[in-house]
């Protein structure tokens, strides 16, 4: 009668230390770098996030909205804001890009007079970026 390890013997069933040793070193390195992987792009989108507060507006006069805000970007990066002046249908009546220096605090607060086409209702910021 044919015993168990003959079959595998004959039939290449055989379990070599070696190969278990490499497939699981290479399961484990995969592992690794999508682990390094996940980590970094968690961490690269959030060194350049910057984060903006509007903090008031003031319409001067049928021509011009006062925004006032504040923002929270990396220190000594540069970042550009785009401000918005907007009419009682919600539609864009001035907008400007507005561009800071590099700060040494995390945190700073501006006031932009944005000039409009018609009178507008608001102001705000719509989005800051690192530049």
């Amino acid at each position: 009668m044919t015993t168990q390890a003959e079959l595998d013997d004959r039939y290449g069933r055989t379990r070599d230390p070696v190969r278990r040793r490499i497939v699981w070193g290479a399961v484990i390195a995969v592992a690794a770098l999508g682990v390094g992987w996940l980590g970094w792009t968690a961490v690269s989108g959030s060194i350049d996030a910057v984060s903006v507060d509007g903090l008031g507006y003031e319409v001067r006069d049928a021509h011009s909205v006062e925004v006032s805000f504040q923002f929270t970007a990396p220190a000594g990066r540069s970042v550009a804001c785009a401000v918005q002046a907007l009419d009682e249908q919600f539609g864009v009546v001035g907008w400007k890009i507005v561009e800071y220096e590099g700060a040494a605090d995390h945190r700073t607060r501006r006031t932009e007079t944005v000039p409009t086409v018609a009178e507008a209702t608001t102001g705000l910021v719509e989005s800051c970026w690192v530049t």
